[in-house]
């Protein structure tokens, strides 16, 4: 009786284990062969011996053996300057769009600085005495998330101050296809500074490159751009991350469902910032036909969030079928069908729906009470044409 007690308190604890490490990384584990730049060491520390470098990098910039890149280029004599830390910090615990402090990483005393705030591209008194910027960051493949803007920018200060950039791929865990509205350029902001969209299927480096051999830095400048490519890696496998990419993407569920469900922070419903299930749930306290009830509280992750308090109806999307390839309108229209509230509009005062759809033809449609399908096929000749861009600087086989 008493073994079989201790058994199953052993199985209990394997699968709360297992539980906790597949909420991280329960995309498909590492294919033979497969190696993030990062970890091909043999690749990039030729080309940083005896340099002076920068390093754009947070908390998912992990080799293989958990070790992080910082870490790892200073045991091997790789002289740092400065860590240039992007939204979310270097450590990746600040709120969306939280001031982010310059200071000094206590492990290795590099110094940190910000790129994000008001100091979102290198300055050149910050780059002087830097001969090459590595750049190694978990992105997501969705144009709203601003590690891809950080990246224009970095390329367009070393453009500006002859500094080179590398960049370590990694994979992106919307890669192999593209969806969503193209963004028109008068949109253009941080959250989308090229005419790309929502979802545009290549990974970090690709893009890169994309943004340089399509001249869109500022006045057609090129920066010295270097891709470590990553080995073994298909663009419509799912691969484990390193880390959660930032506070309110804590798993692959909340990243699947980030390029549909992130509309609605231009509107009065809530994604679930401040609650266990940051952008698996939405609602808001004005659609109450709809079935799930949460309260947004604040936590690590939100230290203020939207409807703070305050009890919200929508639906629980954390059971949804893991690996959605497609954005999906469903929600956000069904969250405005169902919205009832005469002192305040479904979508927000400053349109931020409009910046983060890259047009307002998104917001119009849904008022006007298109169907998913029209609304769809009205994305149809820009994604054909952004496909012909995209096509060139695909790096990896699909």
């Amino acid at each position: 009786m008493n073994l079989d007690f201790k058994i199953k308190n052993l199985l209990l604890i394997c699968l709360i284990f297992l539980g906790v490490f597949n909420q991280y990384y329960s995309q498909n584990q590492t294919k033979d062969g497969f190696k993030t730049g990062a970890d091909q060491p043999e690749v990039y520390l030729p080309l940083l011996k005896g340099k002076t470098i920068g390093i754009v990098t947070n908390q998912t910039g992990l080799m293989k053996d958990r070790t992080h890149l910082v870490d790892f280029l200073v045991k091997n004599g790789i002289k740092i300057k400065a860590i240039f830390a992007p939204e979310h910090g270097f450590r990746g615990n600040a709120d969306a769009g939280e001031t982010v402090k310059n200071g000094v990483d206590s492990k290795t005393g590099v110094p940190i600085v910000s790129l994000y705030g008001s100091n979102k591209k290198p300055k050149p008194e910050q780059l002087k005495g830097i001969d090459i910027v590595v750049f190694d960051i978990q992105d997501v493949g969705v144009r709203f998330y601003t590690y891809i803007s950080t990246l224009s920018y970095l390329m367009e200060a070393g453009a500006e101050n002859n500094v080179e950039i590398m960049v370590l791929d990694r994979p992106n865990p919307h890669d192999g296809y593209i969806d969503g509205p193209v963004l028109k350029k008068k949109w253009a902001s941080f959250v989308g500074m090229h005419e790309v969209p929502v979802v545009y299927g290549l990974t970090i480096g690709e893009y890169g490159k994309m943004v340089n051999g399509e001249k869109w830095l500022k006045n057609g400048m090129q920066a010295t751009y270097i891709l470590v490519p990553m080995k073994n890696y298909h663009k419509k496998l799912r691969y484990a991350i390193s880390d959660k990419p930032s506070p309110n993407l804590p798993n692959d569920k909340a990243i699947n469902l980030y390029p549909s469900l992130c509309f609605f922070e231009g509107t009065q419903v809530s994604v679930g910032r401040g609650t266990d299930t940051p952008f698996q749930v939405y609602g808001s306290p004005w659609t109450k036909s709809l079935p799930y009830q949460f309260t947004p509280k604040p936590n690590f992750g939100a230290k203020d969030p939207f409807l703070n308090g305050q009890l919200c109806y929508g639906e629980n999307l954390s059971e949804y079928p893991n690996d959605l390839r497609e954005l999906s309108l469903e929600w956000v229209i069904k969250a405005y069908k169902n919205y009832k509230n005469p002192q305040q509009d479904f979508f927000l005062k400053n349109l931020w729906f409009d910046t983060l759809s890259g047009n307002d033809e998104l917001r119009k449609q849904i008022i006007a009470g298109k169907s998913i399908q029209e609304i769809k096929a009205s994305w149809k000749s820009d994604l054909e044409k952004f496909e012909k861009i995209r096509s060139k600087y695909v790096v990896y086989e699909n």
